[in-house]
């Protein structure tokens, strides 16, 4: 064997090690991601007192992509008090179409508070029985089941938006709240302008329903986000995140099966709306809004067809 042979065999040697160097750094990272994961996801588990809606027969199968609901509750949280819950907003999951329909439930919604025994607005039931009462009432007013619940932290939120690296929306409307101005068309967003950004009602000619609008952006934005390579390299940050500002009745292994086989739903969302309700004023002058009974059911009835409920 000749010199120049004798180097070569040496140099292939060198491989195998170099190659078993780098797979034990990504046994390593993905060890590291996944005992995070497993930690984040624990501590955001809040179970609820019930294992099934009284409005299903069965339970959710994510090994077989059974479509589900679930409420996020985005609750304003204040010192001495339980807060209220300034956001409803109801999503139906359906990986077989690919798609996630959304509808953002008014606050001062008037309907019954399921266990309270009195008809009042839709947020208090958030400060008279927490998670539990809200999920019982919104689920008697659309009259469909609500799989699971999330209640998260808005002042927290911003932090999750931070986490994935900002988002960025397309603004209809250019309006100033909390000293931020957002021009109209597509923009980034940090999370204190995030927060700004949904929180702003008043100035809208849309109202509420402006709001609800700015809502889906922020929340497609964030699960778009989420899925991009640099929030996977900023990965601690986003469980860090998400474990102080979101609590679930979605176990650890529902979670990881929702991440499995229900990611391109997000690809998707439709926004529904909630908007041939009235304004009236009751007991002793408070305003409430009274839904309107037909679009009620018609909003209903498009969430049940696309649970695959009949």
């Amino acid at each position: 064997m000749n010199r120049l042979e004798v180097k070569k065999t040496k140099k292939r040697k060198k491989w195998p090690w170099i190659i078993a160097i780098i797979a034990l750094a990504i046994a390593g990272v993905a060890l590291t991601v996944f005992l995070d994961l497993t930690s984040t996801l624990k501590e955001m588990y809040k179970p609820i007192d019930r294992e099934l809606s009284d409005k299903r027969e069965e339970g959710i199968a994510f090994d077989k992509k059974d479509p589900f609901s679930v409420l996020v509750l985005g609750v304003d949280e204040r010192e001495g008090d339980k807060g209220r819950s300034d956001t409803m907003i109801v999503m139906t999951i359906n990986p077989t179409l690919k798609s996630t329909k959304m509808v953002s439930i008014p606050r001062d919604t008037y309907t019954e508070i399921v266990g309270h025994g009195t008809q009042d607005k839709l947020n208090h039931a958030y400060a008279f029985g927490g998670i539990q009462m809200s999920l019982d009432s919104v689920e008697n007013l659309l009259d469909m089941p609500i799989d699971y619940v999330a209640e998260v932290n808005m002042e927290g939120f911003q932090k999750v938006v931070d986490a994935v690296g900002g988002i960025t929306v397309d603004n209809a409307l250019e309006f100033t709240q909390d000293a931020f101005r957002f021009e109209a068309g597509e923009i980034t967003l940090t999370g204190k302008e995030a927060l700004s950004y949904v929180r702003m009602r008043k100035g809208d000619p849309n109202g509420d329903w402006g709001r609800q609008d700015r809502q889906r952006q922020v929340i497609q934005g964030v699960l778009h986000e989420g899925k991009s390579v640099n929030s996977l390299l900023n990965y601690r940050s986003v469980f860090n995140a998400l474990g102080d500002n979101v609590k679930t009745n979605m176990t650890f292994d529902e979670m990881v099966g929702v991440q499995k086989n229900y990611r391109d739903a997000a690809d998707t969302i439709e926004q529904l709306h909630f908007e041939k309700g009235t304004g009236e004023r009751m007991n002793g002058g408070i305003w409430y809004y009274v839904m309107d009974e037909e679009e009620l059911q018609e909003v209903s009835s498009t969430l049940k067809q696309h649970l695959e409920l009949k």
